[in-house]
């Protein structure tokens, strides 16, 4: 069991139930899921770019993405419907929990003018999304490899119903908000 599932389960969930008045160990939100999206737009004209996004993000995440293609055509940009434009990885469990805490603890924090993230980004159903502008904040990659900065978007999945609930989970488990 890694240091943030424990933390959840030894210091969140005591605090929320106090918080919110649970009844029950299980009415205690949680995280389900992380999903990491990566849109390559440059892709359509250079189908190289896409394979560089890739390995960089089995990198960041320990495990093999997705490749994602267009749903429709769009003849302003040059896309037809089935071509590969990004790529995607779905923790959970134990990946998602050493995902989160490497976010949180390391990554974060190496950003420029960091002063914390958004508080506003939750979806209204306790989903809570944080979009990245480069990739070398992740202590994985390599700064010399690099030879594009790419953006990614972070989204946290939670079990809460509301957003002060998926808040107030998030603030537990150490997501540093601004103040």
């Amino acid at each position: 069991m890694n240091r943030l599932n424990e933390k959840y389960t030894q210091v969140v969930v005591p605090n929320m139930m106090k918080k919110f008045g649970y009844k029950s160990v299980m009415e205690v939100p949680a995280v389900e899921k992380i999903v990491i999206n990566m849109g390559i737009g440059e892709a359509i004209q250079n189908p190289k770019l896409l394979e560089e996004a890739v390995a960089e993000l089995a990198q960041i995440t320990g495990q093999a993405p997705v490749i994602t293609k267009a749903k429709k055509s769009i003849a302003n940009f040059k896309l037809r419907e089935g071509m590969p434009i990004g790529c995607k990885v779905t923790l959970r469990k134990e990946k998602m929990y050493d995902f989160l805490d490497k976010l949180m603890n390391i990554s974060l924090p190496r950003v420029r003018d960091f002063r914390g993230v958004s508080d506003t980004s939750f979806d209204g159903r306790g989903n809570y999304t944080l979009g990245i502008k480069e990739q070398l904040i992740f202590p994985e990659i390599n700064f010399d490899k690099v030879n594009k900065v790419r953006g990614m978007d972070i989204v946290i999945v939670t079990s809460a119903k509301t957003n002060e609930e998926a808040k107030a989970l998030l603030t537990e488990m150490g997501m540093p908000f601004k103040k």
